[in-house]
C-alpha cells in the first residue's frame, strides 16, 4: 500500500451501481456479465446500456482532481460502474483493452457524452468538464464486456494492446 493506503499499481477504485440514475452507490463486489454489472439499472436505455455500452468507466484521479477545482464529484456521482485508479487515463482510447481482476476483461469502445443528470456535480452546472470534445482525456468510457466475472475494489487493472496496436 502506498502512503495514501491505495495499492501501488493500477486498480479498481470503487464498484458502483444505482436502480436507475445518479449518483450510483458502492458495493464490496460485483459479477459483471456481458449485459453489465449484475443490479445496476440505467435510467434511459435509448444512451446508456447495451451491449457496446455494457460498462461506463471514470478516474478516481480525475475525479480528485476535478474536487481540487471546487467541483462536488465523487466516486460514482457520474454514474461510473467502475471508478478505476492509477491509469493514464488521457492515453486510454477506443480499442484499449482491460483486464479487471483475474477474470474480467473488457475493451473499451467510446468516449461518453456528459448527461445533464452530471451538471449537478459541478460548479455553474458545466458538466462539458468531462466531455472529450472540449477537455480530451477527461471523458468516461463505455466498455464492452469480453470475459465475465467478479470483481472487487483493489483488483489490478492491466491495459492491454488495443486490436488497433497488435
Amino acid at each position: 500500500m502506498t502512503a495514501t493506503g491505495r495499492p501501488p499499481y493500477p486498480h479498481v477504485y470503487q464498484i458502483n451501481l444505482s436502480d436507475g440514475g445518479v449518483p450510483k452507490r458502492p458495493v464490496l463486489e460485483a459479477v459483471i456479465a456481458t449485459t453489465g454489472v449484475e443490479g445496476d439499472r440505467q435510467r434511459n436505455l435509448n444512451v446508456h446500456g447495451g451491449l457496446d455500452r455494457a460498462l461506463c468507466l471514470f478516474s478516481q484521479d480525475l475525479i480528485e482532481r476535478l474536487q481540487d477545482e471546487g467541483h462536488s464529484i465523487e466516486a460514482g456521482s457520474s454514474g461510473e460502474n467502475l471508478t478505476l485508479a492509477g491509469l493514464e487515463w488521457v492515453k486510454l482510447k477506443p480499442g484499449d483493452r482491460l483486464q479487471v481482476g483475474p477474470d474480467v476483461q473488457v475493451e473499451i469502445m467510446n468516449y461518453t457524452a456528459p448527461c445533464d443528470q452530471n451538471a449537478q456535480w459541478f460548479r455553474d452546472r458545466d458538466s462539458k468538464r468531462i466531455s472529450q470534445k472540449k477537455n480530451p482525456g477527461w471523458s468516461r468510457l463505455y466498455a464492452k464486456v469480453l470475459r465475465e466475472g467478479v470483481v472487487r475494489p483493489g483488483d489490478e487493472v492491466v491495459v492491454k494492446p488495443g486490436k488497433n496496436d497488435e
